[in-house]
């Protein structure tokens, strides 16, 4: 059985925990945080945890909707390439905080990295 990214990087556990750091992270660089000033952080904190163990590997549980629908009313409010990269370098600082492997942060980098395209709001429907 091969193991996925959710077990490499440690399970339930780790995910909500690198969710929390990373949020913390992005909250506090007021290059992006504006973006969350309506947002209920709770509930955008269970979202996200169930979305990542989703894509992770773990146990599919998302209740969310597709990327490009959730994030229209981000893009709308100006949300482009230099937000996305903003947030990419706090989910690569926060992996690196809680001392995952290099390879596998590179590795989950680029597996969010491939949700751009969406989150931008350039993909076809």
């Amino acid at each position: 059985m091969t193991e996925t990214i959710f077990d490499k990087l440690g399970g339930e556990g780790a995910v909500n925990a690198a969710v929390d750091i990373f949020y913390r992270r992005v909250l506090s660089d007021n290059r992006v945080s504006g973006f969350f000033d309506t947002t209920n952080m709770d509930k955008q904190r269970a979202k996200q945890k169930a979305f990542l163990t989703m894509v992770f590997g773990g146990p599919n549980e998302y209740p969310g909707k597709d990327l490009q629908t959730a994030h229209a009313p981000l893009v709308e409010k100006g949300l482009n390439d230099t937000h996305f990269d903003i947030v990419l370098d706090h989910l690569r600082g926060t992996l690196d905080d809680l001392n995952v492997e290099k390879g596998l942060v590179d590795h989950v980098v680029n597996l969010a990295n491939t949700t751009r395209e969406d989150v931008l709001g350039r993909s076809p429907d």
